[in-house]
């Protein structure tokens, strides 16, 4: 095969299919090809440096040159590559895995079940529920339900589950998924509404929207602790009492999505344990393995997995996989990962530098373009508005959030724009003063587009 040359920035235009990317600034900026990393940092292919203060996707929380997790995974490479989980086979690793998550879930749970990501894991979930309805002879119980601007993943069913706009591209959701409303306090509650009333309204919505579609045919509840991908949206005081009194009432199972907040993201080791979620099922994966290895899984409680059991008594088996779900190489890096995590300083240093993480960002809330900092733990973001006092965004044209995130990657910092808002999650081994030099560029970049907005509207009066 003859070897390319050029540039890789062309190479890669030219060659790869780029997801979740903005078009106008991959034709005007190209992609950032990033070659390499230390602790917090990533370089670029030219030596440029840059802080990821997104820990690439959420996941990447020991750093990129984390030498544990590289030799867990070469010597399970060397012992025991590759295999899978069916027909009753199984490898030490994944055991390991198993039992380590079922000693550590937020509530009891008796099995786990791998997958190779989040949305995998959020599908076979769907599954699962599917399958258990129909083996406890309730098969009209098809009906999911999930939150407007909630994110589950990318599949088919995951994406369905998604409450974010651009899935009608897919001509998606799938007619079985109905959306309870986001519970973001600052965006969505009405002149003069307290947060518990606010709260009260959607859980009054919530139960409607059930009662309107027939409890006997709804199959499970899907939530984040905090919502991830829609903006780093914690969730209103008393919202998931509320929620699950509902949902109990009901029947109806509760699907807690840990993909994001699992593992200590949120200044606990579970969302759930940070806002008192008692689930019946729980979905991992990004942290899982620090992000050196694709992988999810699936927590299931004693009642779930004891009516699945039931179910798959027709069939003899429960009649889904997948190749590579319970790797051995990942399992063994996954178990070294919550190694670090727990016991290897990790989580602590969560906990010691997410009030400074927090102070930081919420000291952004007095610049003219922060309508709303918001967070919890080593998460946050910052709603972008043009008016503050009436919450009202840029003009869409000006994709400012966009702008922010350019001109972050143009001072050494990348950062994650998500509609009106941008994010920031940086690794669990970021240091308090790393955490001032991420907050420096970012309040230096808001002054920067700020003057550039203002320059720009000047010209065109």
């Amino acid at each position: 095969m003859k070897a390319s040359t050029g540039r890789w920035e062309d190479r890669s235009l030219a060659s790869c299919l780029h997801g979740f990317s903005h078009l106008g600034t991959l034709r005007d900026e190209g992609p950032l090809i990033v070659e390499r990393g230390e602790g917090i940092y990533v370089y670029d292919t030219h030596n440029k440096r840059y802080i990821e203060g997104n820990s690439g996707l959420w996941n990447i929380v020991a750093g990129f040159n984390n030498k544990t997790l590289i030799e867990a995974g070469y010597e399970q490479l060397c012992r025991f590559p590759a295999y899978h989980t069916f027909f009753g086979r199984n490898n030490e690793p994944a055991i390991l895995l198993a039992e380590q998550l079922l000693s550590i879930a937020p509530v009891p749970m008796s099995k786990v079940f791998f997958t190779n990501s989040g949305s995998e894991a959020n599908d076979s979930v769907v599954k699962m529920l599917w399958m258990i309805h129909r083996g406890l002879g309730q098969p009209e119980r098809r009906k999911l339900i999930s939150r407007k601007n909630g994110y589950h993943g990318t599949t088919v069913m995951a994406a369905s589950l998604t409450g974010k706009d651009y899935n009608r591209a897919f001509g998606l959701p799938l007619d079985c998924v109905h959306f309870a409303d986001c519970p973001h306090y600052w965006r969505y509650a009405k002149p003069g509404e307290s947060e518990s009333n606010y709260v009260q309204r959607l859980v009054t919505n919530l139960a409607q929207l059930i009662e309107a579609e027939g409890p006997d045919t709804i199959a499970g509840f899907f939530a984040e602790p905090v919502m991830g991908a829609g903006g780093v949206v914690p969730p209103p005081e008393g919202y998931f009492s509320a929620i699950q009194a509902i949902l109990r009432k009901y029947d109806i199972p509760f699907v807690a999505d840990e993909v994001i907040c699992g593992f200590g993201r949120t200044g606990k080791l579970w969302g759930c344990l940070t806002y008192d979620i008692e689930p019946d099922i729980v979905v991992v994966s990004k942290c899982l393995t620090a992000g050196y290895y694709p992988m999810g899984a699936i927590l299931l409680s004693e009642e779930m997995h004891a009516k699945l059991m039931q179910a798959c008594q027709e069939f003899e088996e429960f009649p889904h996989g997948f190749t590579g779900g319970g790797n051995p190489v990942g399992c063994a890096i996954a178990n070294k990962a919550l190694e670090l995590i727990i016991e290897g300083g990790l989580f602590d240093n969560v906990v010691a530098v997410a009030p400074r993480f927090q102070q930081r960002l919420r000291g952004l809330s007095d610049h003219p373009m922060v309508g709303e900092a918001r967070g919890v733990g080593l998460m946050g973001a910052l709603e972008i508005v043009e008016d503050k006092r009436t919450k009202a965004p840029y003009a869409a044209p000006l994709e400012v959030s966009e702008q922010i995130a350019k001109t972050a990657l143009q001072h050494g910092l990348i950062i994650r724009p998500i509609g009106d808002a941008v994010i920031l999650a940086p690794p669990f081994i970021i240091t308090r003063e790393q955490i001032d030099e991420l907050f420096d560029i970012v309040d230096a970049v808001l002054d920067a587009v700020q003057d550039r907005v203002e320059q720009d509207r000047s010209a065109a009066e």
